[in-house]
C-alpha cells in the first residue's frame, strides 16, 4: 500500500541537548526534500518522535506518545520512532506498534528522508547502525543558525557507568574530524550564530590527530563573529589542565563549567563506576576556580542509586553545599534494562528516593537562588536570544548561562550591555545600559 509524500513535518525532540541537535538536523534533512515544519494546529503529514532511553520506562512513553499521533477519523501521518528508544528497541518497536512507519536510529538519522519514501511505497524500514559518524557527511548547508547553536563534535561513551545505557544506544565514543567542526562553526556563524554550544556524551574527550579538546577550543575561538563559546557534557576524567587553563585565557569561553559528580560518596561512585573520587573532582573544581575565579559550575546528581544509605546520602548533600553550585540536575535512580545496576543489591525504595530527591532539590535550589541574587547590580553583556512574553520584552543569557528578562528594542543576536535589576528562582531582570559593540 502505498500513501502520498509527506509535504509537512513535526519533530518532537526529548531528553538531551544532542536530542534537540539530532531533531534540528533532521529538520534540515526534511526542508532540503521539500517538505515544510507543520504550522501550530496544523496536522503534519510526518511526525518523528526523536526519543531519549535515560529514564525508566522511556518506551513506554514513547509507544503512549505513538498512541496519541491517531485522529479522531481514525487516520495517523506517517510516524517515525527516532533516537535512542529506537536504537534500544530495534524491530521489536514495530511490533509493539502497527502505528510506527520506521524506526531510525541516532547514527542512522541521516537515512531518513530515504525511509520516508521507503514508507511511502508501503514498506516499513529499519536502520539502528551504528557507522562512525557518516551522518554528518549528508546534512544540507544551513540556512539559518540560532543566536546560540548546538554543534556536536563528538558522540558515544567508553566510561560505562553501571547505571547507563548510553555506551549501548549511541556506542563507543568517537570524535568528529577537526576540519569538518571548524567547517561547521565557520557556516554557524556565517549564517547567524553568536554563541556555539559543542555538545557530546563527553564532549571534553573529544581528540583528533594529537589535537585535544582545548587545542579546538582555542581555534575556535578565532573564528571572526564568534562571541562565545560553551560546552556540555563533561567528564571530570577528561578535564585536562590544558582545558583548565584555556577557562582563564580564552575570552569567548564562557564561565561556565557543567561537570556532573553523581553523588558525594566514594563508595557510592565506586559502585557507578565513577573514574573519579569526591577528592578528585573537588581538586578539579579548585583549578578551575583558580584559573577562572568568577566560574559558575552546575553538576548531576543520582539519588536512589542501589545500596545508597543515609550517610551516602548525607555526603552528596555535604558536596553541594561545599561546591555552591549555580544551577545542577537532580534525578532519582532508574534501572535501565540491560545496565549491571540494574540487577544490583539494595535497591531503594521509592519513597525513601522521592524523599532524598525533594530534599536535595531544595538544597540545590536554595544555593542557585544565593547565585542569581549576588549577580543584582552587576553590569553584564547579554546575549538577546528570543522575544520574551510581553510587548517590548526580550529574553537573553547572561555569561553565565542566567536567563535574563529586558525590556530593550535589541533583536535575537544582539549583545547588548546590561545591569540586572532583580533575581528570582530561574532568572533575572535588567535594564539596558547600551549597545554592546558587535
Amino acid at each position: 500500500m502505498t500513501s502520498a509524500p509527506p509535504k509537512t513535518f513535526r519533530i518532537k525532540s526529548f531528553g538531551c541537548q544532542m536530542n534537540v541537535y539530532d531533531g534540528e538536523r533532521m529538520a534540515e534533512l526534511l526542508g532540503a526534500k521539500g517538505m515544510s515544519p507543520a504550522t501550530d494546529g496544523e496536522d503534519a503529514d510526518l511526525v518523528v518522535l526523536n526519543t531519549c532511553h535515560i529514564r525508566e520506562k522511556a518506551a513506554e512513553k514513547a509507544y503512549s506518545e505513538v498512541g496519541r499521533l491517531r485522529r479522531e477519523d481514525g487516520s495517523k501521518p506517517l510516524i517515525a520512532l527516532a533516537g535512542c528508544v529506537a536504537q534500544a528497541e530495534g524491530a521489536e518497536a514495530k511490533s509493539r506498534s502497527k502505528m510506527i512507519d520506521m524506526v531510525v536510529g541516532p547514527q542512522a538519522y541521516h537515512r531518513l528522508p530515504e525511509m520516508v519514501a521507503e514508507a511511502v511505497r508501503g514498506a516499513r524500514p529499519i536502520d539502528t547502525d551504528m557507522p562512525a559518524i557518516s551522518k554528518f557527511d549528508a546534512f544540507p548547508k544551513r540556512k539559518r543558525a540560532n543566536p546560540s547553536s548546538f554543534l556536536t563534535i563528538q558522540e558515544g561513551c567508553d566510561k560505562f557507568c553501571t547505571y547507563c545505557v548510553v555506551p549501548y544506544t549511541r556506542g563507543a565514543e568517537i570524535s568528529r574530524p577537526w576540519k569538518d567542526i571548524v567547517a561547521e562553526a565557520h557556516e554557524l556563524v556565517e549564517t547567524g550564530a553568536r554563541e556555539i554550544v559543542l555538545l557530546g556524551q563527553n564532549v571534553n574527550a573529544w581528540a583528533d590527530g594529537g589535537r585535544g579538546f582545548a587545542e579546538l577550543i582555542r581555534n575556535l575561538a578565532k573564528v571572526d563573529g564568534l562571541a562565545r563559546i560553551r560546552y556540555t557534557t563533561s567528564h571530570p576524567a577528561d578535564m585536562t589542565d590544558e582545558l583548565v587553563a584555556a577557562h582563564g585565557e580564552v575570552g569567548k569561553l564562557m564561565p561556565y563549567l557543567h561537570l556532573p559528580v553523581q553523588s558525594g560518596s566514594n563508595r557510592i561512585l565506586k559502585a557507578m563506576n565513577r573514574s573519579h573520587t569526591v577528592e578528585s573532582y573537588l581538586a578539579t573544581l579548585e583549578k578551575m576556580r583558580a584559573a577562572r575565579p568568577d566560574i559558575a559550575l552546575s553538576g548531576d546528581f543520582i539519588v536512589g542509586f542501589p545500596g545508597e544509605s543515609e550517610e551516602d546520602f548525607a555526603a552528596t548533600m555535604n558536596l553541594v553545599d561545599e561546591v555552591r553550585y549555580a544551577s545542577a540536575y537532580s534525578f532519582k535512580y532508574s534501572a535501565r534494562p540491560g545496565t549491571p545496576a540494574a540487577t544490583m543489591d539494595g535497591q531503594i525504595a521509592p519513597e525513601v528516593m522521592n524523599d532524598r530527591l525533594q530534599r536535595l532539590q531544595s538544597r540545590i535550589l536554595a544555593n542557585q537562588l544565593a547565585f542569581n541574587r549576588a549577580s543584582v547590580g552587576k553590569d553584564i553583556d547579554v546575549l538577546i536570544e528570543r522575544q520574551g512574553r510581553h510587548a517590548g520584552q526580550m529574553i537573553g543569557r547572561s555569561p553565565w548561562l542566567q536567563s535574563i528578562h529586558i525590556e530593550t528594542d535589541a533583536v535575537p543576536g544582539d549583545i547588548i550591555a546590561v545591569t540586572t535589576t532583580s533575581a528570582g528562582q530561574n532568572s533575572l531582570a535588567g535594564a539596558v545600559r547600551e549597545r554592546a559593540a558587535a
